[in-house]
């Protein structure tokens, strides 16, 4: 019924509206946690927690089909696997290469937000997925809209390390692989299952690491007197790392995980466009950051090119 069909294309963009509205301050978020915690430890103070807290939610709402926790298949653990090894965890290691590769941070989030681009290739290769001349067009104005919104006003243009670009395109397709395996789960797992055993795949890579990079070392050189002292540099990163545990890890990814079951790869990812749209309005709203009119023309752009990609083609009758 088209009434249906309109109300879960509504539920599904409300859903990816708000991921993208919490993910646009994580960026904000992690820039802060990273000024006092070592990025290894950061990541393991934020993934631990999530992975527990959604372990408790799950086992609570047994019968809530969104928050459920499933028990895991063993012939399902490929597609897990895949999924907690491409994100977060390849894609926040890639992330980190490709900052320090590249010269200029701009370029670097320009080429890490280009998964949009990548999604429809993907997402006809791997899922057959139908790919509308809307989708395409859409996802080209939005795509120029972030292009015009993250280098506008920008000077250093410098590329450095050209294996920069390589890793930016490799961290992206990282993240496309991982929605791929999000429609590709089982639909007796609920969301809340997807996300739980990706995230407590990822953890388990990352620990290793974590031990041989940075280790329990890192927690005791802290000055945890600080931990409570409202206003202290290491009681901002807490803040930071809880908001980056119960939004960022646990509801926005649920909500993504969610969407893109209800609209496809291709659409969902799009969304991801929006998301420098938001960090920028943020900092404009809270941090007085100066707009320029190219940027504002950016926002513009790929709310548009939203729009357009979220249209639905005509199909004659015959």
């Amino acid at each position: 019924m088209p009434f249906s069909r309109n109300r879960t294309q509504f539920v599904a963009v409300s859903a990816l509206v708000g991921a993208m509205l919490i993910w646009s301050v994580s960026g904000i978020a992690i820039k802060h946690a990273l000024a006092v915690l070592p990025p290894f430890t950061m990541i393991v103070l934020r993934f631990v927690p999530s992975v527990l807290l959604m372990l408790v939610i799950g086992l609570v709402r047994r019968k809530h089909s969104l928050f459920c926790l499933q028990r895991m298949e063993w012939k399902d653990l490929p597609l897990f696997l895949i999924a907690g090894f491409c994100q977060p965890f390849l894609y926040y290691l890639l992330e980190t290469f490709t900052y320090d590769a590249l010269n200029s941070p701009t370029i670097a989030e320009t080429l890490l937000s280009t998964s949009p681009l990548l999604s429809p290739l993907f997402a006809a290769v791997l899922l057959r997925e139908r790919v509308t001349k809307y989708n395409i067009v859409g996802i080209l104005v939005s795509t120029c809209g972030v292009f015009a919104l993250s280098l506008a006003g920008s000077s250093d243009f410098s590329i450095g390390n050209y294996w920069g670009i390589l890793l930016a395109f490799a961290a992206v397709s990282a993240a496309v692989i991982d929605s791929i395996m999000m429609r590709k789960a089982p639909l007796k797992y609920s969301s809340l299952s997807f996300v739980f055993y990706t995230q407590l795949i990822s953890l388990l890579f990352f620990l290793p690491i974590w031990f041989l990079r940075e280790g329990p070392e890192a927690l005791k050189a802290l000055d945890w007197s600080q931990a409570t002292a409202f206003g202290s540099e290491l009681n901002t990163a807490l803040i930071c790392v809880s908001y980056l545990t119960v939004f960022a890890s646990v509801t926005a990814f649920i909500l993504f995980c969610f969407a893109l079951r209800k609209v496809g790869v291709t659409q969902a990812n799009a969304f991801n466009n929006i998301r420098p749209a938001f960090t920028a309005l943020w900092m404009f709203l809270f941090f007085g950051e100066h707009l320029p009119v190219a940027k504002w023309i950016g926002i513009g752009l790929i709310i548009f090119g939203l729009f357009v990609c979220q249209k639905k083609e005509k199909i004659a009758d015959y």
